[in-house]
């Protein structure tokens, strides 16, 4: 059931999955344009396979949590990674996780990991950007003719109370030209936790340069799957294949999650 936490200021839409007692937690972070709502019944699913609880929350901007009043910062990823989550954690008393990040939401799980002062078991990364690439920026160019003149605005609206305010939000400082010198590759040494990363083969928003990038720059065991014929969004273009490699990789006893 949907229910609502007040952090980093603002009143923030929140989704609690029960699981067994002494496993870690699972928290959702939703991409670019995500929300509880648009992750649908794929953590539920993980959540079932694995036998963990989990939290999925709509970040500031999105779903119905409050609404972007202003543009966002060209940090606004590190402030999700390092206040808001931090505050959202130690709210709900959450002090062992599994961060389990979808695009900007996976950048906002390295960041928080790779900064050392919170606790993290593990991280599944579902097409992570740790830099910004061509391709990123022609993709969200796209995205903008979509909003503007095609249907992306109607179908996004039924995952956000302010439809036009998400989007903006995100699509505008992704084409700002200071957003071009992004990077949180400074992060990575600090991931000393096992991180199983995703991404498809016809990702439209990022090359497998990002998915290299992570696999050899984190200090911790690194998994690394290319899913073929799968875009942007592994657990919805292939949920099947992707929920088998979480449960492989949530149940192999090298990590000790179960």
């Amino acid at each position: 059931m949907t229910a609502f936490i007040a952090a980093g200021g603002h009143r923030l839409e929140i989704e609690r999955i029960a699981g067994r007692d002494h496993v870690p937690t699972l928290i959702f972070l939703h991409e670019g344009l995500g929300s509880v709502a648009l992750w649908r019944d794929f953590p539920g699913k993980v959540a079932a396979a694995t036998g963990a609880p989990a939290v999925v929350y709509s970040r500031f901007g999105y779903g119905k949590s409050d609404p972007l009043r202003r543009d966002r910062a060209v940090d606004y990823m590190h402030g999700e990674a390092l206040s808001v989550l931090p505050e959202l954690r130690r709210k709900l008393g959450l002090e062992d996780v599994v961060l389990f990040g979808h695009s900007d939401g996976a950048s906002i799980a390295l960041i928080h990991a790779g900064a050392g002062q919170w606790p993290v078991r593990g991280l599944i990364l579902e097409a992570p950007h740790v830099f910004v690439e061509d391709i990123s920026i022609a993709g969200i160019t796209a995205a903008k003719r979509a909003f503007e003149t095609g249907d992306l605005s109607r179908r996004l609206a039924r995952y956000h109370t302010d439809c036009d305010g998400a989007f903006r939000g995100w699509n505008k400082i992704w084409l700002h030209p200071d957003f071009r010198a992004w990077n949180i590759t400074a992060y990575l040494p600090g991931v000393h936790c096992p991180v199983l990363a995703i991404q498809g083969a016809d990702d439209e928003y990022g090359t497998l340069a990002q998915l290299d990038a992570v696999a050899g720059g984190v200090s911790g065991p690194a998994e690394r799957l290319v899913l073929p014929r799968c875009g942007h969004a592994p657990h919805r273009d292939r949920p099947a294949a992707t929920l088998a490699a979480i449960t492989r990789w949530w149940h192999n006893p090298v990590h000790n999650f179960v």
